[in-house]
């Protein structure tokens, strides 16, 4: 039996991935072709292999999430490395034009969503290190954004933040451990607080209250440093109390 209460909040966060997909969706509507071979901070990514990316790992989602062909891990037994998974779909994307991409990326956003409205939202999905639909729209969600800033800094258009950063901001924060295993060390065993401040001026929070490390700022500077748009010291709003707190900011890391 799938869980109602579980369900309702898996619905909210598609609204919420539907309305991310739509705003970048609408910027790519209106570029030239030209626009579409623009550099991306991304090193060696134009626009066009950056939107293919998101497609690819679109199509790659709802594979692993019903066990088709074409999942992660059976990409990966087929890929020397991370790398060549992900380079996969951005051949793919450049055997087309940027309007043949957009239109890739639109079906992959609505195929997505489908996938996502069929399954349970309690049940596990071999992902990365494995995690339950609503974390798995949360993740497409964070990468549908970072990828997105790249996109804007290509064509120059300035990217408006939104209280959807609540959803980055929880993945970045439960994604600490693995940020340090992927450095290779043992992460802290002191809680840490986190107190961010959504565009909007909300507040948001997660963490003990009491936690002695804490990092507080805005909402947008610390998304940026975990998804690695933007360094730390770069990072004006942040500030880490306590050494843990410090230490976490030094291997944030939201993605696979």
């Amino acid at each position: 039996m799938v869980d109602a209460a579980a369900s309702s909040g898996l619905h909210a966060l598609l609204d919420d991935l539907a309305a991310e997909q739509q705003s970048l969706l609408d910027l790519l509507r209106g570029l030239g072709d030209d626009d579409w071979l623009r550099p991306t901070p991304a090193r060696g990514w134009d626009v066009r292999d950056t939107v293919s990316h998101l497609a690819d790992t679109d199509e790659m989602a709802i594979a692993t999430a019903t066990g088709a062909p074409g999942s992660l891990n059976a990409r990966s037994e087929i890929s020397a490395s991370g790398e060549d998974v992900t380079f996969r779909g951005v051949l793919r994307g450049r055997r087309g034009s940027g309007r043949d991409v957009c239109a890739w990326f639109e079906s992959s956003t609505a195929a997505l969503h489908e996938m996502f409205l069929t399954i349970d939202p309690n049940e596990r999905v071999p992902w990365g290190i494995g995690m339950r639909p609503p974390s798995l729209v949360s993740a497409r969600l964070m990468e549908t954004w970072a990828h997105g800033l790249d996109v804007h800094t290509a064509v120059g258009v300035a990217p408006v933040d939104t209280d959807r950063l609540a959803h980055v901001a929880w993945l970045a924060t439960r994604a600490l451990p693995y940020a340090y295993t992927v450095a290779g060390r043992e992460p802290p065993g002191e809680p840490i607080r986190v107190e961010l401040t959504l565009p909007s001026g909300a507040p948001w929070s997660t963490g003990p209250a009491d936690a002695p490390n804490r990092i507080t700022g805005s909402a947008g500077d610390y998304c940026r440093v975990f998804v690695h748009r933007m360094t730390v010291d770069s990072a004006s709003t942040l500030r880490a109390d306590g050494d843990a707190a410090t230490d976490a900011l030094r291997v944030a890391r939201a993605y696979l």
